[in-house]
């Protein structure tokens, strides 16, 4: 007598066999928490560090001082970005993330795409608007005492390369990101470059982006097959190296012994900041599934049915 074996189907127990995949893997969403937590602590950092401290302006105001009285000519690198309109970047990039998730038909990840370009744009107008204040410590360089802090111009640039590096396929996101974060260094020093901003401004637009970031990634993947081992050393290296990065470029700007010196190292250290903290970024994000339809890809759904015959 022959007899035959019938399976349930693969909609009634897609969430055991998912977990079963996920036993065991380490969890990157332990990872963004981590980053997200890691890089809001380090604003929170830089701004009462540079912007409370009389240390802090004293520094910072030297370097400003030092951009307004350089010749332009050393600086020409940086004089593309007093042509650049942002308004048009922002809009041109919301129209491209748009269109990149109608190709793709990916409307889910043309949205999430759309929230991490806007929403960290708005959080730094309005804590640097309406929020943070940076107090008059009467230091004698008459420079400008308004607020500063983030800097628009380097949020936008971070807030633009992750939004397309979310929207573009996951295999493509990490080059994308390792490539885009040099244009972002470009930003961050060139801001500094043409006295607009100040090292802290730099840094304070770099990790509020990246911790509104980590935070929207690790909500997404939570809600996806993910692992239940916490890896102890990515978590820490989320959690600490961003507080880290920021003290120690208090540290090397403190320490200068000229306006000069000074200014320099502001630039390189926005600039080496800019790339460390996407690369930072990169690491958990380019494994996360914005665009996994549901269900997941033929790799996912081979083992979850593999899962199910056991």
């Amino acid at each position: 007598m022959a007899v035959t074996f019938f399976e349930a189907p693969l909609t009634t127990r897609p969430a055991a066999a998912r977990h079963a995949l996920a036993v065991g893997a380490a969890s990157r969403t332990a990872v963004l928490v981590a980053s997200a937590a890691g890089f809001a602590i380090a604003f929170v950092v830089a701004y009462l560090l540079f912007v409370r401290t009389e240390a802090g302006q004293r520094a910072e105001n030297g370097v400003v001082r030092s951009a307004h009285s350089i010749a332009k000519s050393t600086v020409d690198w940086a004089t593309p970005l007093r042509s650049t309109d942002l308004v048009v970047i922002l809009g041109g990039t919301a129209i491209a993330l748009v269109v990149a998730a109608l190709v793709r038909r990916r409307f889910t990840v043309g949205v999430s795409a759309l929230l991490l370009l806007a929403a960290p744009l708005a959080l730094a107008q309005l804590l640097k608007l309406y929020v943070l204040e940076r107090p008059e410590m009467r230091d004698g360089l008459g420079v400008a005492g308004h607020n500063s802090f983030p800097s628009g111009h380097v949020s936008a640039a971070m807030a633009v390369l992750f939004a397309i590096a979310v929207v573009l396929p996951r295999k493509a996101r990490l080059p994308v990101l390792l490539a885009g974060a040099f244009g972002a260094a470009w930003v961050s020093a060139s801001t500094i470059a043409l006295g607009w901003h100040r090292l802290s401004d730099t840094l304070g637009g770099c990790t509020l982006v990246a911790a509104a970031v980590c935070a929207g990634a690790a909500l997404i993947s939570s809600r996806r097959p993910d692992g239940t081992r916490i890896p102890v050393v990515p978590v820490l290296i989320g959690l600490v190296t961003p507080v880290a990065l920021v003290l120690g470029g208090f540290a090397v700007l403190s320490s200068a012994t000229s306006e000069a010196a000074r200014f320099v190292a502001a630039m390189v250290l926005a600039a080496v900041s800019a790339i460390v903290v996407v690369v930072l970024v990169a690491a958990p994000l380019h494994k996360v599934g914005f665009d996994r339809r549901i269900g997941g890809s033929a790799r996912d759904r081979a083992l979850i049915a593999s899962a199910a015959r056991r």
